[in-house]
């Protein structure tokens, strides 16, 4: 089945909505609750990683529970739109914590945070898994999950832009005072907006009802699955685990440098114009990630095979970071133009680096149906939301610990922004630079040495699927 314009606009506009709200909470979460409320940084990222550790058990009983799904509306939009309308009432509580104080505001942190992982997982898993059940078609695929990625990537970088500007615009200035005020009233719009994009989702698309016996089958036996045998799937899926392995070490990278940009514009770049230098670097950012996607890659596609254009993206990103460092280390971290070209080589490696693991996740179905004889989407792309949540934990509280060590002092408790040691600034240029390339170097060796689904041998799969499904109708 292929998705029509108007499924494919639904599609979009529900990926907007859903990544608008996991920017916010992923890319804000660390500085709301230590800087402007004052909370331990090592122990928000504690409690980040704690999410992600129960993620890894709450992932898999929400693809098994999707997977047994039946009802007039389908498997996947019932669990979208209900998903989406509890994270919507839970987001606007994280962001609503300035009631608390001390070990209280500690403990509602720890809970509600928690909460909000587990409803996001409710909509992410069904929104990603209709991507392989609803066609078979690699090229499909390649189109749904650029147009997917591409909106994702435009939600998220109407936060990283614009959410500063607002929160201090709703809040009347930038003490933290204003930027409690200011956060609430953002969260409540993202919220709302949320509600609204995936309710288009859910309407605009339609599930395939004409599918055949063995895919029933298929079906009728992921449902049947316990969790353990959810895990025996990914680990006897070895290119399924390859691609899950980058995506964790790609994303953990990014995801430590994002929630620690604000702390650099802030302290080390510093001046009464730090949250417009920081929303045009992420401005900058965002708008290179969605030309990566929608236009970078297609063109590289047709000269390159995915796999070099893979190898060519690690590389740039690891290139981005260590000149950002250069840069800092030269006395030029103020300018903006310098850093923003910088930041280019990361941005726009990683947008086509997005959408080639969602390709090789939906490939990795299909290699999993040749070699078991079972299609488990809801399987991979449950492994798909969980590593992308538990790559944004573990980079919070890296994070969070990098913090502590370098004796980073945050600004809670002052009305102006606290001077930060030069060994501080340093020590926050390294983690934020450093460690990325680290992680980077690793997903090439695995990338290099694990992966084996080349554009010739995806499409070699794609033929035997379809001749056996022909011998078997």
């Amino acid at each position: 089945m292929k998705f029509s314009k108007k499924q494919t606009a639904a599609y979009g506009i529900g990926a907007v909505g859903k990544d608008m709200v996991y920017a916010l909470s992923s890319g804000y979460v660390m500085y709301y609750y230590q800087d402007v409320l004052g909370v331990d940084a090592a122990f928000v990222g504690l409690i980040l990683l704690i999410a992600r550790i129960f993620d890894a058990a709450n992932d898999p009983f929400m693809g098994i529970i999707v997977a047994k799904t039946k009802s007039k509306w389908g498997k996947f939009r019932p669990w979208i739109l209900s998903g989406t309308i509890l994270n919507a009432f839970v987001l606007y509580a994280l962001f609503n914590a300035s009631f608390a104080q001390g070990a209280g505001l500690n403990a509602f942190f720890a809970v509600i945070y928690i909460l909000w992982g587990v409803t996001y997982t409710m909509m992410d898993i069904p929104f990603w898994s209709i991507i392989p059940a609803a066609t078979h078609e690699p090229k499909d695929r390649e189109s749904m999950s650029v147009v997917g990625r591409t909106c994702a990537g435009f939600g998220n970088a109407i936060i990283t832009v614009f959410a500063m500007p607002l929160v201090h615009m709703f809040g009347g200035g930038a003490s933290a005072a204003a930027e409690t005020k200011g956060f609430s009233f953002l969260a409540l719009i993202v919220a709302i907006l949320f509600v609204v994009f995936e309710a288009v989702t859910v309407m605009g698309l339609k599930e395939s009802t004409n599918e055949s016996a063995e895919l029933q089958k298929q079906e009728n036996d992921a449902a049947n699955m316990h969790v353990k045998d959810m895990f025996k799937a990914l680990f006897r899926n070895d290119q399924a685990m390859a691609v899950v392995l980058c995506i964790i070490l790609i994303n953990t990278a990014l995801y430590i440098t994002s929630n620690l940009l604000i702390y650099f514009f802030k302290y080390d770049v510093g001046g009464a114009n730090w949250a417009a230098n920081n929303s045009l670097f992420n401005a900058v950012g965002g708008g290179s990630q969605i030309l990566a996607m929608m236009a970078i890659y297609p063109l590289l596609h047709k000269k390159m095979t995915n796999q070099a254009i893979f190898k060519l993206c690690l590389s740039m990103e690891m290139i981005g970071y260590a000149l950002i460092l250069l840069a800092c280390f030269t006395g030029l971290s103020t300018n903006m133009v310098l850093i923003c070209i910088c930041g280019l080589f990361v941005f726009i490696a990683n947008g086509i680096l997005t959408v080639l693991t969602t390709v090789y996740l939906s490939a990795s179905v299909d290699y999993g149906e040749l070699k078991t004889g079972k299609r488990e989407e809801s399987v991979i792309f449950s492994m798909q939301t969980f590593v992308v949540k538990a790559a944004s934990g573990f980079a919070v509280f890296l994070a969070g610990v990098g913090l502590d060590l370098i004796r980073f002092t945050g600004s809670s408790d002052s009305t102006e922004i606290v001077q930060q040691s030069a060994s501080t600034i340093n020590g926050l240029r390294m983690l934020m630079t450093l460690i990325p390339i680290a992680l980077l170097v690793c997903a090439m060796l695995v990338f290099k040495s694990k992966f084996t689904m080349t554009d010739d041998n995806i499409e070699a799969m794609n033929r035997a699927l379809q001749e056996k499904k022909e011998k078997e109708a």
